[in-house]
């Protein structure tokens, strides 16, 4: 299915769009369960633009709980009509195969994998990336707390609609756009960001040599595990031990 401004599942070509850096992808629940979809939103992005979005409703086929409506509004009569999981996710499969896809936390990816397996249907060799943890490695204010798409997207003065599948997907994507400038990396060079420390020289093995009048001289220590101490401090008290 190309991508469509705010179109609806549809009559229209299962093409891959062309040229995409990357997608986003948002969804709602109808309740606690992961996998009880009841709508889906595609943002794509190219060369630092959004160049299209898509989403549907989806019948999640299973009860609506109080808590999950109040938050994006959707119940039973929304999505009546609409489409399963199962006959949604055939388009979404031909647009998220092989690409880079964007979520905001790992939310939206659980989701997907549980519906899938629900339904008995394969996943595309997609690679996924978490905005969220862009956001903690691009920003240092953000790198502890107030990482949430809402409070990223008010400082930074993004206007969308919060719980609306496709809004929240181009929030997520315009996010990493905003980090892709900040930091001077490109989308995959985002995704092996990710996938480091926040602190990246904590990632490095701290070693010292020891010290010969130490008792222990000539033994290799290798630490592993939680500690009452820094790391560093166990180190050091190592090498002085030889």
């Amino acid at each position: 299915m190309n991508l469509v401004e705010r179109s609806r599942l549809g009559d229209t070509s299962t093409s891959k769009p062309l040229g995409v850096d990357f997608l986003a992808i948002d969804v709602e629940t109808a309740n606690p369960d992961l996998c009880s979809i009841c709508q889906v939103g595609i943002a794509s992005f190219r060369d630092g633009h959004l160049v299209g979005s898509w989403e549907s409703l989806v019948n999640p086929e299973d009860y609506f709980h109080p808590i999950n409506v109040s938050i994006h509004g959707i119940d039973e009569a929304d999505v009546h009509s609409s489409p399963t999981w199962s006959e949604v996710y055939p388009y979404l499969y031909v647009l998220i195969e092989n690409c880079i896809i964007v979520s905001h936390t790992a939310f939206d990816r659980a989701a997907v994998l549980r519906a899938c397996e629900k339904n008995g249907m394969s996943v595309p060799v997609s690679r996924w990336l978490d905005s969220a943890r862009v956001v903690r490695r691009a920003w240092p204010v953000f790198s502890k707390s107030g990482y949430g798409l809402a409070n990223v997207a008010h400082h930074f003065d993004i206007q969308y609609r919060a719980h609306d599948a496709s809004e929240d997907a181009r929030c997520a994507g315009e996010i990493v756009l905003r980090a892709i400038a900040e930091t001077g990396l490109n989308v995959a060079q985002c995704l092996e960001r990710a996938s480091q420390p926040i602190d990246p020289s904590v990632a490095l093995p701290i070693v010292r040599s020891g010290s010969p009048d130490g008792p222990l001289y000539g033994e290799v220590l290798v630490f592993t595990g939680a500690l009452s101490m820094l790391r560093r401090e166990a180190v050091d008290a190592a090498s002085a031990a030889g």
